[in-house]
């Protein structure tokens, strides 16, 4: 078989029509061809090497996606300068207009003007914003963001936030700084990237603690990430009682094995086809509010 018809059969295997999948890559070319780059560098925040498995233009990966079932994924994008995230809320937007499967992303970074571009994303029906703490190298504490905050508790839209301090930490990564956000916007609707990896156990407990805090799957899990940071066996009953608040992500295309992969590794720790089915479409088609 090739990859479709194995990831056909996954999706089989479990009762599957469909995919939701919350954590892909899409970016304007510059910007992908740098990130790509530095991936090849296997930079400070890799260390080691990291080959781009999906190495194909936008359309073709676009086609991948949907070969694979994937029936809704998302534009994770992030500015790590100032001046940067309008611009690549203006390229989102285009591409979601382009791409009707694709949940319209957009981004921010601490800067005078983010609530006017985020209030503006959101009026012009952005579904889901990335926040990247580690790359962007700033605090979700910082004063310039506490307008956004507040915009995107009032308006329900999720954020995906990388913050734990995999796969290397940053200034500010960590959850105490998300405990901190979390206490001042109880109603946040925050996805924790990777499942919080390497900090699982944390994460865990404020996905515990907060109604609107969810978890995706991105990377975790995977031969590739184990070998450094397994996720903590005693952690793997909170899997099951966290059930609804999983979600799944890949990282497609930026990964160094198959899609395949992140999928086939659920089943080692799924404790059944139920709780595959509520990761991978069932906790996202809630939470967007996406036609079953």
């Amino acid at each position: 078989m090739n990859e479709a018809e194995s990831v056909a059969h996954f999706r089989s295997t479990h009762g599957l029509d469909h995919l939701i999948d919350v954590h892909t890559h899409f970016m304007p070319r510059q910007v992908m061809d740098k990130v790509w780059a530095y991936f090849d560098s296997a930079g400070p925040l890799v260390g080691r090497p990291w080959p781009i498995t999906y190495r194909h233009d936008e359309e073709e990966r676009v086609a991948r996606l949907r070969d694979f079932g994937v029936r809704r994924f998302t534009a994770m994008l992030y500015p790590h300068k100032p001046e940067m995230a309008a611009w690549l809320n203006s390229w989102a937007a285009d591409f979601a207009a382009r791409t009707p499967d694709c949940l319209h992303t957009a981004t921010f970074y601490p800067e005078a003007e983010a609530k006017e571009y985020v209030a503006a994303a959101i009026e012009a029906g952005a579904r889901v914003f990335k926040s990247h703490i580690q790359v962007g190298d700033y605090s979700p504490l910082d004063p310039l963001l506490d307008d956004v905050w507040g915009l995107l508790e009032d308006s329900g839209v999720p954020i995906v936030v990388h913050c734990g301090s995999g796969p290397a930490p940053g200034t500010y990564t960590g959850p105490a700084p998300m405990q901190e956000l979390m206490r001042r916007y109880p109603q946040l609707t925050v996805i924790v990237a990777h499942m919080g990896l390497p900090e699982y156990r944390e994460f865990l407990d404020l996905a515990e603690q907060y109604e609107r805090v969810y978890l995706d799957t991105t990377m975790a899990f995977t031969d590739f990430v184990e070998e450094d940071t397994p996720f903590p066996e005693d952690q793997l009953p909170r899997l099951d009682a966290l059930r609804r608040k999983i979600l799944l992500g890949t990282d497609f295309p930026n990964i160094p094995y198959s899609y395949l992969h992140q999928l086939e590794v659920l089943e080692r720790v799924a404790p059944d086809s139920e709780w595959i089915r509520a990761v991978c479409r069932e906790n996202a088609t809630s939470l967007f509010g996406l036609d079953g």
